[in-house]
């Protein structure tokens, strides 16, 4: 059987809090990623693939499910998900795949939570740990001793090698790294004692930003903890001299960790390499969010700004892909990833499944478009950690319209404190670093209204419910007149009446 006859195999690794700005594929200034970089040089890079909630455990979800955190119920930390949901990867092992997942699940755990549609299953407890991390199978619980991003990749490749007949098969690896305490192995260690380079915005003051901005407890000066820093910051440095010495603590760990996981995307290349299978296999290398990396003074996500909103996402399947220098452009979401999948290996998705496939922008029509705006929404209204407040928005090629509701209603253990809701508007031609809101500047004033009743249409077509404190667009009577307009948003997709 040819290597077009034949479905190819699919392989999805996935990281946990990688910023698509410390990859050296993305122009990293901080480190190099030389072996995750070869998916890209084999592939296509994606340059605007967002998330639709910046945290670990929804993420995770939308990217299996190919829905909503409000349809397929993930949408905190705390709230698992109903493992029996169809799935991209319950799709594939209907067909004929063989299936796999190894690494950090952080769904749940237990009957309902545990994964489900997978021929084979080895995951973390919750976060997991980054040395002898234990392990849970159908069988139960283990410690495998060793450092967490080589256990994955050690039992992801034993599975492999368990493998027999000519059926396609499926993988998904999770890694723990480069997740929080940031604690490297023995090998990675020191690798970035040099100064690293401090981003333009670490001084940001939020002046122009909305009150969540500053309420926000992820400032690296303030925020990190001994545990994160592993030492105490050295005596006699005045309060910015110890916010760049805590800087350079946390990227020298950070990168340390990347870099493991980088050896280990080597690892999985060279494996399907010398196997004759790295052609005729999808792979996808990506993260559940972003993350801030100093940006604006911060560490973490949860965050419309496009550092936390922005996942990495390379492609390579040589024998269907065609490599292109120039990056895929169009606007992506993790809703996506499952219909794309699906879609290139020539099965139909679920009739549940929210997203847009970009299989066709990947191979035959690279300049189709995909939507003209993305929908986010973040639901925690976490009033004891981060205090990072609920907010949702839209995001344009151009524009980005967030409002922050704050209070969280409706949502378990919600905060009783109540914040006036707030907007912010940002145009990222002229102010990439999202420094300036111009939701008060009268020259943005009609673009604002227009970005509303984006918002509005959107929320209706993907079955989201507006807070009851969001106002209704000025001259919209109803959702339904929203979706009237000849181009209309349908499920995210760009189509004409």
């Amino acid at each position: 059987m040819s290597s077009t006859e034949r479905r190819p195999n699919i392989l999805l690794i996935l990281t946990d809090d990688h910023a698509a700005h410390a990859i050296g594929a993305y122009g990293s200034v901080v480190n190099r990623t030389p072996r995750i970089d070869e998916i890209a040089e084999a592939g296509v890079r994606v340059d605007n693939c967002f998330c639709t909630n910046a945290l670990c455990t929804p993420s995770r979800a939308s990217i299996l499910t190919g829905t909503y955190s409000h349809v397929n119920g993930v949408t905190t930390l705390e709230t698992p998900i109903d493992a029996s949901q169809p799935t991209f990867v319950s799709q594939l092992r209907e067909s004929g795949y063989r299936t796999g997942i190894v690494g950090k699940w952080h769904m749940g755990e237990g009957p309902g939570h545990d994964p489900q549609g997978f021929d084979h299953w080895a995951v973390l407890r919750d976060q997991g740990e980054y040395f002898d991390p234990q392990i849970l199978t159908e069988d139960g619980v283990r410690i495998v001793e060793g450092y967490a991003t080589d256990v994955i990749t050690d039992l992801s490749l034993e599975w492999l090698e368990s493998l027999e007949g000519d059926e396609p098969w499926c993988l998904l690896i999770h890694h723990k790294a480069p997740h929080r305490p940031w604690e490297p192995d023995e090998k990675h260690t020191g690798m970035y004692s040099e100064p690293i380079p401090v981003p333009s915005t670490f001084g940001d003051d939020y002046r122009t930003r909305s009150s969540a901005a500053h309420r926000a407890a992820m400032r690296i000066a303030d925020h990190l903890t001994l545990t994160d820093l592993k030492q105490a910051p050295p005596e006699g440095l005045d309060y910015e001299q110890a916010a760049l010495w805590k800087y350079q603590r946390y990227m020298e760990d950070y990168l340390a960790c990347v870099a493991s996981v980088d050896d280990n995307v080597g690892r999985v290349i060279d494996w399907l390499r010398d196997r004759g299978q790295f052609d005729d296999t999808l792979t996808m290398y990506t993260s559940d969010q972003g993350f801030f990396l100093g940006d604006h003074g911060w560490f973490d996500k949860r965050f419309m700004y496009d550092e936390s909103l922005r996942m990495p996402l390379l492609i390579s399947c040589p024998s269907r892909i065609r490599h292109r220098d120039e990056p895929l452009e169009q606007i992506i979401t993790n809703v996506d990833f499952a219909q794309t999948i699906l879609d290139g290996v020539g099965l139909e998705p679920h009739p549940r499944m929210q997203g847009t496939s970009f299989w066709p922008q990947l191979t035959v029509e690279p300049e189709r478009p995909t939507r003209p705006a993305m929908y986010y929404r973040y639901f925690e209204n976490d009033d004891v950690n981060h205090h990072a407040f609920a907010h949702y928005g839209v995001r344009t090629d151009r524009h980005k319209l967030i409002y922050f509701y704050n209070d969280g209603l409706g949502l378990p253990g919600a905060s009783p404190h109540r914040y006036p809701p707030e907007w912010e508007l940002y145009d990222l031609a002229a102010d990439p670093e999202e420094l300036n809101n111009v939701y008060f500047d009268p020259a943005y004033a009609e673009l604002r209204e227009e970005l509303k009743v984006t918002l509005w249409q959107l929320q209706a077509e993907l079955l989201d419910s507006p807070h009851p404190s969001q106002p209704r667009p000025a001259g919209l009577a109803s959702p339904e007149r929203a979706m009237s307009r000849p181009e209309r948003l349908v499920a995210g997709r760009s189509v004409r009446s």
